[in-house]
């Protein structure tokens, strides 16, 4: 699906990752938790299709479960006990929260990493780095595109391999760890053999070097500096209400913090606009178009 935003130049976008990642991370105001999880669950569905999404989430659902039970097991801070435990230690509502509020988060940013490997791809990354630090940029490059391209390539070699009898679908343990092993041995000398290609195809075309030029489609325009400057402005309004406080919650010893302060509701709307900002630009395109269409 074609994405607006995906189409602005790199350091726009590179700086909103940054943002809406940095600020799901450290900010465990339960409104700004759950602001950034519906716009990062609105944007991977607008990237990936609904049906994806919901497999992801399927995948992370045990993980969120995991993480927002094990916290008040082994932490019986608060100050509202609920019962205790076989062991003697409280279970309080406080550990309860907190447990769930650090599963959201989690959740929350692979979301958003999920929608940086679809924007940011490696020619942006490399466009963005490649002359200063062209080593690491190359690597890093290499890394985002090493997880897609090793999960094709081993369901091309899992088939090529029940072609032959030796998949994974034997009903024998044994022979489907041997099995399994001979894949494994295939995907690891595939993963090198592709490692030293991409370096020896840089390295040829004088990638690092000083004075080397490169061929580049992206330019900034006055519409990539109005995002600049709002997402700019959005992220001094949110660490600038962070810093006085307006964005505090505390989860020991009590759950409570600022809620409907004045600060804290322009903070809720400038941080969901700044979460939500790709999705706002695809509607918009979209009501565009069918203007347009509907004129023709």
């Amino acid at each position: 699906m074609n994405d607006t935003f995906s189409g602005y130049h790199p350091a726009v976008n590179f700086l909103y990752f940054v943002l809406v990642i940095g600020f799901s991370m450290f900010l465990m105001h339960p409104v700004c938790l759950a602001l950034s999880l519906i716009g990062a669950l609105a944007y991977a569905i607008r990237l990936s299709g609904r049906r994806a999404v919901r497999l992801s989430l399927y995948g992370l659902l045990p993980f969120l479960v995991f993480t927002a039970v094990l916290n008040p097991v082994f932490n019986h801070e608060g100050a509202t006990i609920l019962t205790y435990l076989p062991d003697g230690n409280p279970l309080t509502l406080e550990a309860i929260l907190y447990g769930i509020a650090a599963a959201t988060m989690m959740v929350t940013v692979i979301l958003w990493f999920s929608c940086y490997s679809r924007v940011m791809t490696s020619d942006k990354f490399i466009f963005l780095f490649g002359r200063v630090i062209p080593a690491l940029s190359l690597i890093f490059s290499m890394i985002l595109r090493f997880v897609p391209r090793f999960l094709t390539q081993f369901r091309t070699v899992a088939d090529a391999q029940r072609c032959i009898g030796r998949g994974l679908s034997s009903p024998n343990l044994i022979r489907r760890m041997k099995d399994g092993i001979v894949i494994l041995s295939v995907m690891l000398t595939w993963a090198l053999e592709q490692a030293v290609t991409t370096a020896d195809s840089m390295k040829s075309r004088g990638y690092g070097l000083r004075g080397r030029t490169a061929f580049s489609i992206f330019r900034f325009d006055r519409r990539d500096a109005g995002m600049l400057i709002f997402l700019l402005l959005a992220g001094m309004v949110v660490v600038g209400c962070t810093i006085s406080g307006d964005l505090s919650w505390q989860y020991y010893p009590v759950f409570r913090g600022q809620l409907l302060a004045p600060l804290s509701l322009i903070a809720y709307a400038i941080y969901s606009a700044l979460c939500l900002s790709p999705v706002v630009l695809d509607w918009r395109e979209e009501q565009k178009w069918n203007a347009l269409k509907s004129g023709i």
